[in-house]
């Protein structure tokens, strides 16, 4: 067991929309992202993603409206639903996500952005 400091694995990386897995618990994996410009539609067929976002405001499409989240804010996307993620206005946005170890990054999209072998940092 240990104390993990978010701000310095944040400190860690620079790359945008590739998350990096810091802590692992019953078969979910906690994971940090810096977010900018926006991702791609995905669903994740059987698995629940949560957002906590920790800076800036992270801003989530579904086919049937938005959502917003800022600062000490969480957005949970359930499974099967196709979400957007996207910032404005050229904002970094710093997230944890807690979603099962089995899930892949975008889904069954697959795009240049998309990570599938993300590392521990």
């Amino acid at each position: 067991m240990k104390t993990i400091n978010l701000e310095h694995k944040f400190d860690l990386f620079s790359e945008h929309w590739h998350p990096h897995i810091i802590a692992e618990l019953n078969g979910q994996y906690v994971k940090l992202a810096k977010l900018k410009g926006n991702l791609v539609w995905h669903s994740h067929e059987k698995e629940d993603e949560l957002f906590m976002v920790i800076r800036g405001t992270l801003h989530m499409k579904f086919r049937d409206g938005e959502q917003s989240a800022g600062p000490g804010e969480v957005l949970v996307v359930p499974r099967g639903v196709e979400h957007y993620p996207y910032t404005k206005d050229n904002e970094e946005v710093w997230v944890m996500l807690f979603e099962p170890a089995s899930t892949r990054h975008t889904g069954d999209v697959v795009d240049e952005r998309t990570v599938n072998d993300q590392e521990w940092i």
